[in-house]
């Protein structure tokens, strides 16, 4: 009898395995980042931090750079979420009751419980690799946003005006993050929880201001 045909070796990695391995190979990435700066760190270094090869670590990400992408994607889909399930009627400050969502969940700010994210941000003045990862997340969360907000006040997605409110969100947030990050690294002193904190304040006024418009 001819010999069952198949496929042999290890078994295809399930999504949740894929989307831990790019998350550890987005925080090697980082750590070496602000360690020794972009252009010191090869993707040898990179795979070596995590257990597995440079090829591997090109696998899943097409430059150094875009290794991060991990560490900033979480935060936008999170506002994206927040967006959808904010009521008709609800108050803006109290469905982004970002100091809440802080304590309960940890893709405020891309896995804020990495210390180094805040670094990262900061990194993205001086790095033009990273600056444009930092600006392309913001420029592909922006249409999630219009989404959600055309689905809120049940106008077709390619309306206008969610796209425009789309846009001085995404530029809210940006401007805030940037804003905590670039500060915070004045304060040495600052513990993580605290540190956590005053991000959610700084993007629930990002979004408050952005919503009521020049003064």
């Amino acid at each position: 009898m001819a010999a069952a045909s198949g496929r042999t070796g290890r078994p295809p990695l399930t999504e949740e395995r894929r989307a831990e391995i790019r998350l550890e190979i987005a925080r090697a990435a980082l750590d070496l980042f602000v360690a020794q700066g972009v252009a010191a760190t090869t993707g040898e270094q990179i795979g070596r931090a995590v257990g597995i090869s440079a090829r591997t670590v090109w696998r899943y990400f097409p430059t150094k750079e875009s290794c991060v992408r991990p560490l900033l994607t979480a935060g936008a889909g999170l506002v994206a979420e927040t967006l959808r399930q904010w009521r008709p009627g609800q108050a803006l400050d109290e469905a982004f009751d970002f100091e809440r969502r802080a304590a309960e969940d940890d893709r405020l700010l891309a896995a804020p419980a990495h210390a180094t994210v805040g670094a990262l941000v900061r990194l993205t003045r001086t790095e033009p690799g990273l600056r444009a990862v930092w600006l392309q997340t913001y420029d592909e969360a922006e249409p999630a946003f219009a989404r959600a907000l055309a689905e809120r006040a049940g106008l077709p997605a390619d309306d206008l005006r969610p796209a425009i409110q789309a846009a001085m969100f995404n530029a809210a947030l940006r401007a805030a993050v940037e804003h905590h990050a670039w500060h915070a690294a004045d304060d040495t002193r600052t513990d993580a929880a605290t540190a956590r904190a005053d991000l959610a304040r700084v993007l629930r006024t990002a979004l408050t201001t952005a919503a009521a418009g020049p003064p």
